[in-house]
C-alpha cells in the first residue's frame, strides 16, 4: 500500500511503524466482579508506572542533570504514599469499579485538595498527583509508552503532535514522523528538521480522501480495536522527497530504497567534510553560522554539526517540559550547562515564548479566538513580572560561564523594549545584593511583526542586535495562519514583501551599528543563502543538521555586491 502526503524535511526512512496512540482522557467507570483480581492488576500497573519513572530518572540524569531528573524520584515516592494507595484499593472494594476509575478518582481527590492548601509547595504537589494518577491510568490501558514500545528505532505515525509530546519523545528511536494532520511549519515539522530525519504530514491512515497510490481499498483494510489501521510492526517506508509513505513494500521497492538511502548517507559522509572550514563567500565575506536549539541536550548536536554557537535557544521547552512554573534555580542548571558546553561560543536565549500554538496548562491562560495574535511571549512576561524576573536571574546568573545574549520576542514597540530594560536592571540590583556574580549581556530581540520591520531604525538604537524570525513574519505579513494546512498552498515563505523587510531590516540595523541575523526556518533555505548574504545579513542560525549544508552554500556564493536584482 503507497499513501500520500507532504513532505515537512527530505530523506528516505526505512523501518517498522508503530501508532503513536494518545491516551482517551474519558476515563469509563465499571462495574468489576473480581475485585482482589482488580486490586492486583492495579499493584502490577503501579510497580510498572515506577519502573518507568526510575527508567526516566536516569536518562533525565544524562541529559538535563540531577535537578530535573528528580522530579521522577518524586514521582516515584508519591507512588508509594500509603493514603493514596489505600484511596485506590478501597474505592475497588467498596465501590467495585475498575482501576482506572478508581485511579483517575483518587488522583483529582488529592490533587484538589493539594491546590486547597496555603503552602507553596503542597500546593505545587497538586500537578504531581494528576501527573503519576495519569500515568497509572496509561500503563492499565495500555498505552503509556505513548505507541513506541521496544528499543528498535521506528517510523511514527500520529494524528499530529503537540509541543508538548514531542519535547517528551525518546528521539533516539525515532526515524520519521508521519501525522494526519499537522502543516509544513508545525512544531513536528520543526523537531523532525531540527533531528534531520524524513517527515511527512497530511497522511489519511483511515482511508477517507486518502490519496492511494494502488489498487487496495479502505474495506480491504484491517484495523485494530480501538480504530487505528493494524500496522504496528510492519514494515514501511517514507520517502521524504516524494511525500509517500509505503506499507509493507515489495522486496524490490525495498532494496530501492535501501539504495537511496545509502546514496543520501554518502552525501552527508562528504559534508562531513567541511567541518573545520570557514563560513566565508567565494569572494571573502565571513558569516556567523550558529545553531537552533530546544533543550539542554541540543547542544550536542549544534557541536557535533560544528554551529559557531547557538543564534536561538528556545527556552520555552523548558515550560513545556515542566509540569509546573521552572524554577530559577532548574532554569539556572539548564543554561549554566548550555553555556560551559558551548566552551565560549555565543549563546542567545531567546526569553519565554509561551501561548499561541504552545501551551502549559498551569499558566492558566484563556481559550482565544485568534491565539496567534494574541496573550504570548513579552506580553505575558511583562505582565507576569515575577515569571520573568525569575528567567533573567537565572539568565544573568549563567551568564558568568560563557559567553550568553538574551532576545526577545514578539516586540512591537520601543516602549516594550524600554520595559524590558528597567526590569533588568531591577533584576541587577537584586543579583548585586545577594552576591552573585553575573556578566553583561548583549540584547536583542526577534523581528517578526510587519511593525517591528517598519520601526526597525527606532529599536536599533535600543539592542545590539536582530534576529528575523521568518515563520511568524510570514504569517503576520501574508495574513495566513501557519498552523493551517488548508493554507499551505499559498503560504509563500519567498513573497517578495518577506524578502523586502528583511532587506530593510538589514539596512536599518546597520545603520544604528546593530548586528542582523535570521533564526526562522527560511535561514536554512540554501536557494536564499546568496540573496542573504548580499542583502547584508551578519548571523544565519539554523537547525544542527543543516549546518554543513548551508556552509556549503554559503562557501559557494558571492557577497560582490550589495545591489543585487530585486
Amino acid at each position: 500500500m503507497i499513501l500520500q502526503g507532504k513532505s515537512v524535511f527530505g530523506g528516505i526512512a526505512v523501518g517498522k511503524l508503530a501508532l503513536y496512540r494518545k491516551r482517551d482522557d474519558q476515563v469509563k467507570r465499571k462495574k468489576i466482579s473480581d475485585v482482589e483480581a482488580e486490586i492486583r492488576r492495579f499493584e502490577k500497573a503501579r510497580k510498572q508506572a515506577k519502573e518507568q519513572l526510575g527508567t526516566l530518572y536516569e536518562k533525565a540524569l544524562k541529559e538535563v542533570g540531577e535537578v530535573n531528573a528528580m522530579i521522577f524520584e518524586v514521582h516515584q515516592m508519591m507512588l508509594d504514599d500509603l493514603d493514596y494507595i489505600e484511596s485506590i484499593t478501597n474505592m475497588i472494594r467498596t465501590q467495585g469499579v475498575n482501576a482506572e476509575f478508581a485511579a483517575a478518582t483518587a488522583g483529582d481527590n488529592f490533587s484538589q485538595m493539594f491546590a486547597a492548601m496555603e503552602d507553596d509547595y503542597m500546593r505545587e504537589r497538586a500537578a504531581d498527583v494528576r501527573d503519576i494518577s495519569n500515568r497509572l491510568i496509561a500503563v492499565l490501558q495500555g498505552t503509556a509508552s505513548g505507541g513506541i514500545d521496544g528499543e528498535e528505532p521506528v517510523i511514527l505515525l500520529a494524528d499530529d503532535l503537540a509541543p508538548s509530546e514531542t519535547v517528551q519523545l525518546d528521539k533516539s528511536r525515532v526515524l520519521s514522523f508521519v501525522t494526519r494532520g499537522g502543516s509544513t511549519n508545525s512544531h513536528t515539522a520543526i523537531l523532525a528538521r531540527t533531528m534531520n530525519i524524513p517527515a511527512l504530514i497530511g497522511v489519511d491512515f483511515f482511508g477517507s480522501g486518502s490519496k492511494r497510490q494502488d489498487e487496495t481499498s479502505a474495506e480491504e483494510d484491517r484495523f485494530a480495536e480501538d480504530g487505528w489501521p493494524d500496522w504496528d510492526g510492519k514494515t514501511g517506508i517514507v520517502d521524504g522527497y516524494t511525500g509517500k509513505l509505503y506499507i509493507e513494500p515489495d522486496e524490490k521497492t525495498l532494496s530501492e530504497y535501501r539504495a537511496k538511502k545509502e546514496a543520501d548517507e554518502q552525501k552527508r559522509r562528504l559534508l562531513q567534510e567541511l567541518k573545520g572550514k570557514a563560513n566565508v563567500t567565494s569572494d571573502g565575506r565571513e558569516i556567523n553560522l550558529y545553531a537552533n536549539i530546544g533543550s539542554v541536550s541540543d547542544a550536542a548536536g549544534a557541536l557535533a554539526n560544528d554551529a559557531g554557537g547557538i543564534g536561538l535557544f528556545r527556552s520555552e521547552f523548558l515550560y513545556l517540559e515542566a509540569e509546573d512554573y521552572p524554577g530559577e534555580e532548574v532554569q539556572f542548571a539548564a543554561y549554566k550547562t548550555v553555556a560551559e558546553n558551548m566552551a565560549g561560543k555565543k549563546v542567545i536565549i531567546r526569553t519565554l515564548d509561551i501561548g499561541a500554538d504552545k501551551q502549559a496548562d498551569y499558566f492558566g491562560l484563556a481559550r482565544e479566538d485568534n491565539p496567534a495574535m494574541g496573550y504570548r511571549a513579552i506580553r505575558i512576561c511583562l505582565e507576569r513580572r515575577d515569571i520573568f524576573k525569575t528567567q533573567l536571574r537565572a539568565i544573568y546568573r549563567a551568564s558568568y560561564y560563557g559567553t550568553i545574549s538574551i532576545m526577545f520576542p514578539m516586540i512591537i514597540s520601543v516602549g516594550e523594549v524600554r520595559q524590558i530594560k528597567e526590569i533588568i536592571a531591577e533584576v541587577k540590583a537584586e543579583l548585586n545584593a545577594e552576591g552573585f556574580l553575573y556578566r553583561d549581556c548583549e540584547l536583542g530581540i526577534m523581528i517578526e511583526t510587519p511593525a517591528a520591520v517598519m520601526i526597525s531604525e527606532l529599536l536599533a538604537r535600543e539592542v545590539d542586535f536582530f534576529s528575523v524570525g521568518t515563520n511568524d513574519l510570514t504569517q503576520y505579513t501574508l495574513a495566513i495562519d501557519r498552523q493551517n494546512p488548508k493554507l499551505d498552498n499559498i503560504y509563500d515563505s519567498h513573497h517578495e514583501a518577506i524578502l523586502r523587510m528583511i532587506r530593510m531590516v538589514v539596512e536599518n540595523g546597520h545603520k544604528e551599528n546593530c548586528w542582523v541575523g535570521i533564526c526562522g526556518e527560511l535561514g536554512a533555505d540554501t536557494t536564499l543563502t546568496e540573496t542573504f548574504i548580499r542583502m547584508g545579513i551578519d548571523e544565519l542560525s539554523v537547525t544542527p543538521s543543516m549546518i554543513l549544508p548551508v556552509r556549503d552554500a554559503i562557501r559557494k556564493s558571492r557577497a560582490f555586491s550589495q545591489d543585487f536584482a530585486r
